[in-house]
């Protein structure tokens, strides 16, 4: 395919949601970056909240964190360019020991996977001896390599039920916990609030964590509340990162993926997402005819560190190599496994 129609094919799909000089732009680094993955043996993944010149151009796959674990699960090539954030690309490195897994940017770090170390899981495993231990996808490799299984904000419910235990620990988001704390009929407590013998009547069946989200943070009833007012048909979305009282009051929660199928196979005369704005941007371009409200305070400053520039270096220089330490890796492994092995 020549520049001059890839460029007229990402104007097509980008014009109403993209300046036309920024798609020029991005279509010549676009266009560099496609030939150079070709040479370089080369699948580049691209999460949901990559903003939409390089969502909709570079991308062989894009998706949630469990869409796209099972891709580099499964992938035959010798490089994978995670369009992601760190932990997204060591999940890479996790499933695909042998492979060159490149991250286009130099930290690209996360506040939740931030949030918890790998001591904090051994102190919490040592406070509730025997009680299972879930850990969000959202975490680093280390952590991961202590817990016994991973989820996704997509299967986390099936996660935990799967384990067939009356008492969870579910690290590290907060809000993540509550929700399925709710979904599943679980009393949820966190660590500052317990220490476990002092009461041995006290009920609860999931232990939880005080990390969150900097993004999904901000969402707030207030906000849907406002919206609801001057928009009272508007159908709401909110990942379930955002407070349990924020999924209370909004129409759907659910996994970035199944925001997205919500929105194309249904018919509303507005929709309203809360997650990181950048994925409202790829929504509305690659549906066009649907009309997306915007709530949009901030993009996510990790998730926008990945840029076309960067990934097009990243391919040149073979730049930001992501490495996990064998034997973090295997422990890690079987619970990201798990993870996917549930689906």
């Amino acid at each position: 395919m020549s520049f001059e129609v890839f460029f007229e094919e990402m104007k097509a799909k980008l014009s109403h949601v993209v300046p036309e000089p920024e798609i020029y732009i991005k279509a010549e680094l676009a266009y560099e970056i496609n030939k150079l993955k070709i040479e370089k043996n080369a699948v580049i993944l691209g999460h949901n909240y990559m903003e939409p010149a390089l969502y909709h151009s570079i991308p062989d796959h894009v998706g949630d964190s469990l869409g796209l674990s099972r891709i580099a699960a499964q992938t035959d090539k010798d490089v994978i360019v995670f369009c992601g954030v760190r932990f997204m690309a060591e999940t890479a490195k996790i499933l695909n020991p042998e492979k060159t897994v490149l991250l286009p940017a130099k930290e690209a770090g996360c506040s939740l996977a931030a949030s918890i170390t790998a001591e904090d899981v051994r102190e919490l495993r040592a406070q509730f001896p025997g009680v299972p231990v879930v850990t969000y996808v959202n975490t680093y490799a280390d952590v991961k390599a202590e817990s016994d299984v991973c989820c996704t904000s997509g299967n986390a419910k099936a996660v935990v039920e799967s384990l067939d235990s009356e008492t969870v620990i579910f690290l590290p988001d907060e809000y993540l916990a509550g929700n399925v704390a709710k979904e599943t009929g679980k009393h949820i407590i966190f660590p500052s609030k317990l220490k476990p013998g002092s009461d041995p009547n006290l009920d609860y069946q999931m232990i939880g964590w005080h990390g969150r989200c900097e993004v999904h943070d901000q969402f707030t009833v207030k906000d849907i509340e406002d919206i609801r007012r001057e928009y009272p048909e508007v159908v709401i979305l909110a990942h379930p990162e955002c407070s349990p009282e924020v999924v209370a009051a909004s129409d759907f929660s659910a996994s970035t993926t199944a925001m997205i199928r919500y929105v194309e196979e249904t018919e509303a005369p507005q929709y309203l997402l809360l997650t990181e704005c950048a994925m409202g941007d790829n929504i509305a371009a690659a549906n066009p005819e649907k009309d997306m409200l915007r709530l949009c305070r901030v993009r996510c400053p990790h998730m926008n560190e990945i840029t076309m520039e960067d990934t097009l270096a990243a391919l040149q220089k073979n730049q930001y190599v992501i490495d996990v330490p064998e034997d973090i890796r295997v422990r890690a492994a079987r619970a990201v496994e798990r993870m996917i092995e549930i689906g």
